[in-house]
């Protein structure tokens, strides 16, 4: 599923200059996004409540550091070094209901989602979201 066809994008010199935790940020909303267009096909007709409450399944800092673990053996060193300078930042607040250690897994792992969509790498995103979000049974 190619949610991000034709969109402007960042050279890798631009990208760069961009804060850790703000490729994070942006990263969180195209993992949702994501995620919310896989359910919302896999489930119509369902309240958005639901919708809801599947969504968050996928994109909580706890299940999000279970992804961190099964793709960052697929990550590239670039998209490594992403991940490791957004786990590593030091920040002052965490999230909620997550350790602290998921938090930072979980801020690495967006920070390459928000790396790869700002620099028009879609199809290595669309292949690492749909291994990332993959329910345990169907490894």
């Amino acid at each position: 599923m190619d949610l991000f066809p034709n969109y402007p994008t960042l050279d890798r010199d631009a990208v760069a200059k961009i804060d850790s935790l703000a490729l994070a940020y942006v990263g969180d909303a195209v993992q949702t996004l994501y995620v919310r267009s896989l359910l919302l096909g896999q489930n119509a007709g369902q309240s958005a409540g639901k919708l809801h409450r599947l969504t968050i399944g996928k994109v909580s800092a706890a299940a999000q550091a279970e992804q961190a673990d099964r793709v960052l053996p697929l990550l590239s060193e670039e998209e490594r070094d992403v991940y490791r300078l957004a786990r590593n930042h030091k920040t002052g607040s965490s999230a909620k209901n997550a350790t602290v250690g998921d938090y930072h897994k979980a801020s690495g792992l967006e920070a390459v989602w928000g790396y790869l969509y700002l620099t028009g790498q879609t199809d290595r995103l669309n292949e690492l979201l749909a291994i990332a979000i993959q329910d345990k049974e169907q490894l």
